[in-house]
């Protein structure tokens, strides 16, 4: 099914014209336009969708369903567990003694039957734990618990009024199910409400606003991810996105089909795109707070394949289904937008997603094709499966001359490699600007989504050299993950601050304590963190990244 829509930019009107374009609508009159998601009749049944508890805050709460015990120690029982009856508070001090509990992160302990509880539920801060600490416990408890019924009560007394509220957000993003289509067991009861009981209520319940709006933002990405390929294609993630935003103030969306694409010469966009029935998009979703800077907006640039064949350089055909996860850098830059967004923060912040379906189809690219950028620079075609920098380097040609950035943060699972040099435990970082790239390793570890900077080698220009165009896309060997960096940082102006995730390693997998297979909605937390926090960075020639 082929469906175009022509939603112009937000550029300056002597962009506009040049393109042919007319000037962006507010998202509220787009939002009318676009077709149902939920009614395509050529997408499969989608299961009933899973209900999520409502969260208030109280000074106290009588004993009823499930009790979440965060502790960081056995001192801790005492004081957090003041409001507990002598018996209750002996009996879990018995058992924690008997199962040498020993008061981890993510360590937990069950109990059932104890003190008018139907289960209780201690969870491990770790020693001296910070807020994404906090949070991470609160995923596990909500992961342990998604199935448990009736009414849910977290205890976070001794704790302020933000850690109370991250202990609940963290409840909230371990409700997560990714299990979309299966039709059976749906049928249990809608679950109880969750209370935390705060020594501050107010104050947890005003800082839980940006908490609320981030455990949307994560099922939203999450979801989007989780689905196949034949429901998430760059038309329906357009619908999605929309959907998303609809009636929210202060909201723009954009969608270049091809079309305006083709009058911008995006090559290197559409040229990924050929091969496929599912024709590709640029979409931009801008979000301005009140009191948002007017330095021009940080862009958030997201790789969006909504499949990855690998194209005439098709991929083996074990584990292709993961493709469909191809556009998790997409999702996440658009998620990061929609909690900020939902959060009402003071910020002028732009998502642009890059999509396209890589098909091996007659008129897809071939090896040795060259393609021209939006800038004019040519591309030689080595690997038709090297195609996320290919969608970013239009992406980022559009956001760096349109926008005029404050800076450019693009994320992708982009390579294999970058797994092989940091395993699970940190996205790949890449920048020419240093203090974009402190700032967004500060993001990282103040949210648990880690990131570890790795270098941008001289090197990497000679392994990128044609000798029939100006840059080829993919190197000779060696560092892919820094070959693909600086392919993508080839195409921004060298005085825009730059910056590259590569979460190919981290978006998506099986099971855990902290999710359930599939979508991780790896950098979303991480990204609302970067933009809240964000501080101008100077326009000048980075001279960092080696």
């Amino acid at each position: 099914m082929r469906r175009t829509t022509r939603i112009p930019s937000f550029a300056a009107a002597a962009l506009i014209a040049a393109a042919g374009l007319s000037v962006a609508v507010p998202v509220e009159a787009q939002s009318r336009r676009a077709a149902p998601a939920a009614e395509r009749s050529d997408w499969p049944a989608r299961a009933a969708p899973a209900q999520t508890r409502a969260v208030t805050f109280a000074a106290s709460a009588a004993p009823s369903g499930a009790l979440v015990l965060p502790l960081s120690s056995e001192a801790e029982l005492a004081a957090r567990g003041a409001a507990l009856d002598v018996a209750t508070r002996q009996a879990i001090a018995s058992a924690l003694t008997a199962a040498r509990f020993d008061y981890k992160a993510r360590q937990t302990l069950s109990l059932h039957g104890v003190g008018g509880w139907d289960r209780i539920l201690v969870v491990g801060l770790g020693e001296a734990p910070k807020a994404a600490d906090i949070q991470t416990a609160g995923i596990v408890a909500g992961r342990a618990l998604n199935s448990q019924p009736g009414a849910l009560t977290a205890v976070t007394s001794g704790l302020s009024a933000d850690l109370a509220s991250e202990l609940a957000t963290g409840l909230g993003i371990g409700h997560y199910r990714s299990d979309l289509y299966v039709t059976t067991g749906r049928d249990r009861p809608a679950p109880g409400a969750l209370t935390v009981v705060a020594d501050d209520a107010s104050g947890a319940q005003a800082h839980h606003r940006r908490g609320a709006a981030l455990i949307e933002a994560m099922a939203w990405t999450r979801d989007v991810s989780n689905e196949p390929a034949n429901v998430i294609y760059p038309e329906s993630f357009v619908e999605r996105a929309r959907a998303a935003f609809a009636g929210m103030p202060g909201v723009e969306i954009t969608e270049l089909d091809v079309p305006a694409m083709q009058r911008l010469g995006m090559g290197a966009l559409l040229g990924v795109g050929q091969g496929s029935s599912r024709p590709p998009r640029l979409l931009a979703v801008r979000y301005r707070g009140q009191g948002a800077s007017s330095d021009g907006p940080i862009a958030l640039l997201g790789k969006g394949i909504t499949f990855d064949s690998g194209g005439i350089s098709i991929k083996p055909g074990a584990n292709m289904g993961n493709m469909k996860m191809d556009m998790s850098g997409a999702a996440s830059v658009v998620g990061a937008v929609l909690a900020l967004a939902k959060g009402g923060a003071p910020v002028d912040v732009v998502a642009v997603a890059a999509l396209a379906e890589n098909m091996p189809d007659g008129g897809a690219i071939r090896p040795a094709d060259v393609l021209t950028a939006m800038n004019g620079k040519t591309i030689e075609i080595i690997s038709t499966d090297a195609e996320g920098r290919l969608v970013l380097a239009d992406a980022v040609v559009w956001a760096d001359t349109t926008l005029n950035p404050a800076a450019i943060v693009d994320v992708a699972t982009l390579t294999g490699s970058v797994g092989g040099a940091l395993g699970n435990d940190y996205a790949g970082l890449f920048s020419r600007h240093d203090a974009l790239a402190d700032q967004l390793k500060t993001a990282g570890d103040a949210t648990g989504e880690t990131l570890w900077r790795l270098p941008l080698h001289p090197s990497y220009v000679r392994a990128t050299s044609s000798t029939i165009a100006d840059i080829k896309n993919s190197g000779d060997g060696g560092a892919g993950a820094g070959t693909g960096a600086h392919f993508i940082g080839y195409f921004a102006r060298p005085e825009t601050p730059w910056a590259h995730l590569d979460i190919a390693n981290m978006a998506f997998g099986a099971a855990n304590d902290v999710k359930p297979a599939g979508s991780a909605g790896y950098s979303v937390r991480l990204l609302e963190r970067f933009v809240r926090d964000f501080q101008p960075v100077a326009k000048e020639k980075g001279t960092g990244g080696y």
